[in-house]
């Protein structure tokens, strides 16, 4: 087994944390993956997988050229790939922010991977800033403003924004019908996993974005239990319409300064700039843009 196919093997075994699997998924026998991977830490002189009866998981030095091993394959796919016609084909890793791709993409997700029988989509959920290139993804979804980075971006939706709360915290706060009303009112806080701040509260007047310091009851820095806790009338809380829209219509939230609302936030997906954009990275970046836009019209 060559070099190239001893890096497909070993990152085999760590996607699916399992040598038996790793030899069904290549066609290996298992007594050959042994062998191969013994063979490997040998000439490396370092161990890379820390092996268990359940589980196989890579070491420090086993994650580290793994990271390696996916950045050399992706680009030597990449290049064998990126003639016209070729199909798209091989691991696509995404990292999401959850609710959106919930929301927007995985209703579609059947039809996309019927379109492209050839690709196997690895996704992890996160809202922090990650390195695409260091951790091995093709691409991310995002919410919001983007921070400056070398990451090329693709707006695929712009959100509108609702400020609301449920009608519990109006009976305790009351009913504020302009942001100067807002002194003394509570929001339930939105935390950056990235920089520990607070989202701010912000309303267009007039044209231009006011921002007004309130007092979170309680801060969280996921979307869940900050969308929870709203629900519970902890607060106020700015949200895209489309997390609100069934509370809304229920009577479990209820709308507030709308003639001032909150600026509305772009949805984002960003890649490497460095790379020629492979066969599947393009035909998942093309969907996703339709099917947000598909989904911006079904949810207003």
């Amino acid at each position: 087994m060559d070099r190239l196919d001893t890096m497909r093997l070993f990152t085999r075994i760590v996607e699916r944390r399992s040598f038996t699997a790793a030899a069904h998924d290549t066609g290996v026998p298992r007594s050959t993956v042994t062998t191969v991977i013994r063979q490997l830490e040998a000439r490396l002189g370092v161990r890379l997988l820390q092996r268990t009866t359940r589980t196989v998981r890579p070491t420090l030095d086993g994650e580290v050229y793994y990271r390696r091993c996916l950045t050399i394959l992706d680009d030597i796919e990449d290049a064998e790939g990126a003639f016209r016609g070729a199909e798209p084909k091989g691991m696509l890793r995404i990292d999401v922010q959850g609710t959106l791709f919930r929301h927007f993409l995985m209703p579609g997700l059947p039809d996309f991977l019927a379109r492209y029988p050839r690709i196997e989509l690895a996704m992890s959920e996160g809202e922090r800033w990650i390195d695409l290139v260091q951790e091995g993804v093709d691409c991310v979804l995002r919410y919001g403003k983007l921070p400056d980075s070398d990451l090329l971006a693709r707006r695929v939706a712009t959100l509108r924004r609702v400020t609301c709360a449920a009608p519990g915290y109006f009976e305790r706060y009351g009913m504020p019908t302009s942001p100067d009303d807002l002194a003394g009112h509570r929001i339930v806080g939105l935390r950056s996993i990235t920089t520990g701040h607070l989202r701010t509260q912000d309303f267009v007047v007039e044209g231009r974005v006011r921002s007004i310091p309130l007092r979170a009851t309680i801060s969280v820095t996921g979307t869940e239990s900050y969308l929870a806790a709203l629900q519970l009338g902890l607060g106020l809380a700015q949200v895209p319409y489309f997390h609100a829209k069934d509370a809304l219509a229920a009577g479990a939230l209820v709308e507030v300064l709308s003639e001032t609302p909150p600026p509305s936030a772009d949805v984002s997906l960003l890649y490497p700039r460095s790379r020629q954009l492979s066969p599947r990275v393009r035909a998942f970046l093309d969907w996703a843009a339709q099917e947000f836009a598909r989904g911006q019209r079904q949810s207003g």
